[in-house]
């Protein structure tokens, strides 16, 4: 007996500080004014997508102690800009990148869940941590959180809004004119939590919102980060989008659903994707290849080898060949608030091997750069992206993938005119929305339905 056909998530990622985005093609438009963001997000309804997703960082990165420039500099407020666009928009969900190590329980349960009224249930928060006492230079409390203890924070944190949002049960408000009565029950918003990273008592002052709690979103890789998704979240933003890694991925966050007595439907794996399309194939891979190289520039090839050798490369030619000299060990300090130099745990052997590399293929600084990058996901024409996307999906490589356009904010347009309606026409996708909340778009019961809250404290 077949396997029946899962149905495909599709999410819309407005990109933020990134290499990704070309800001510099004359079809890219603001990443700050409004319009952008409404123009986005209304494609992504348009074509039926179940979220629009905002990243978020809290410092602007640094390199050689000037502000990193070639790529897009700053973004409006993630919950300013969310709850904008609850009026602009209808039934797509609205994910928001909010950090558990700089913020508070309270606050943060409070943003979404006024968000989830504003929006009639439809928010959902990427909970994630901050590894560097850089970006903790902006905070009052900077840096001071070691790494071994972001994710214990970060656990504590989710539970703790979650006793907040389950702080009212949804029925106390009356508002009973006769009678002059507004409130059912005298106690509702009242809590107590007192923990190892906090200690807190009061009154939530924000009722039960449409979807009781905001869908839970995770973006962690390390063995941590696994384990949390698999204790507390209801999707995971992947980075594994290729067929064998992506399977390989979903297969090991999955079996430690039962541990937690989960089974694998409660959680949902989304890859970021990118993609460039075409009339053909071969069209849609020259374009890629041009797309390759207006994001990886000179000058921002220069600054990629600069966060493996930890030294001013400047002075080298982009288009000759890579520096004679070695990394520099220990602490990074050319290049700060990057995620991205904790992947080269060993510059030495990683220089080595790009040596070899450049010798083998005859590539340039800028060459190497493009080659050993990250390439887009799906390459091809919208028929060849459709049948792509659908197989990887069906063989369990995620439940869908969330698009990471390279152009702002029109990126979308083509996707969501020529690929979606093949997936519609598969029966794998959408014609209309079924539900009015982003859980009734994800399959996910309400937290009234599944006991959520005692999975988030266990």
């Amino acid at each position: 007996m077949s396997k029946p056909l899962k149905q495909i998530h599709l999410a819309a990622h407005f990109p933020g500080v990134n290499n990704t985005t070309v800001w510099s093609d004359p079809r890219a438009g603001s990443h700050i004014e409004f319009s952008s963001f409404v123009h986005f997000a209304q494609t992504a309804e348009r074509a039926k997508f179940d979220f629009l997703f905002l990243a978020e960082g809290l410092r602007l990165r640094e390199q050689g102690g000037q502000i990193y420039d070639l790529d897009v500099v700053g973004r409006p407020d993630t919950f300013t800009v969310l709850a904008a666009l609850a009026a602009v928009t209808d039934r797509l969900g609205l994910t928001g990148t909010i950090n558990s190590t700089f913020n508070e329980p309270y606050e943060v349960a409070r943003q979404f869940a006024s968000l989830d009224h504003l929006s009639g249930g439809r928010s959902a928060w990427n909970v994630v941590t901050s590894w560097d006492a850089f970006t903790g230079e902006n905070f009052r409390r900077g840096g001071f959180l070691p790494q071994d203890e972001r994710y214990s924070r970060a656990k504590e944190f989710l539970a703790t809004a979650g006793e907040l949002f389950d702080s009212w049960q949804g029925d106390e408000i009356v508002a009973d004119q006769a009678t002059g009565t507004f409130l059912r029950d005298a106690k509702a918003g009242a809590f107590v939590h007192e923990g190892q990273h906090f200690d807190i008592h009061g009154r939530f002052n924000v009722p039960r919102s449409p979807q009781g709690r905001p869908v839970i979103f995770q973006a962690g890789d390390s063995e941590e980060g696994r384990e949390f998704a698999a204790s507390s979240a209801d999707a995971i933003f992947s980075r594994y989008a290729a067929l064998d890694t992506g399977q390989a991925f979903y297969t090991d966050v999955k079996s430690r659903l039962a541990k937690y007595g989960r089974r694998p439907d409660q959680l949902l794996i989304l890859p970021a994707a990118s993609f460039v399309l075409g009339d053909t194939d071969a069209e849609a891979e020259e374009i890629a290849h041009e797309v390759r190289r207006q994001q990886v520039s000179g000058a921002t090839a220069i600054k990629h080898l600069e966060w493996v050798w930890n030294r001013d490369l400047s002075a080298y030619d982009p288009d000759g060949p890579l520096p004679d000299v070695d990394p520099l060990p220990g602490e990074h300090t050319v290049s700060r608030g990057r995620a991205q130099v904790r992947m080269y745990r060993d510059p030495l052997a990683t220089a080595r091997e790009w040596r070899e590399l450049a010798a083998a293929n005859n590539w340039s600084i800028r060459d190497l750069v493009i080659e050993t990058g990250n390439r887009q996901n799906f390459v091809g024409s919208p028929a060849t992206v459709a049948k792509t996307i659908n197989e990887y999906v069906q063989a369990d490589a995620g439940d869908g993938f969330i698009l990471v356009p390279h152009i702002t904010p029109s990126g979308l347009d083509d996707f969501a005119d020529k690929v979606v309606p093949l997936l519609q026409e598969q029966g794998v996708f959408r014609t209309d929305y079924e539900g009015t909340t982003l859980r009734d778009h994800l399959g996910l019961a309400h937290p009234d339905e599944t006991g959520a809250a005692e999975r988030v404290e266990s």
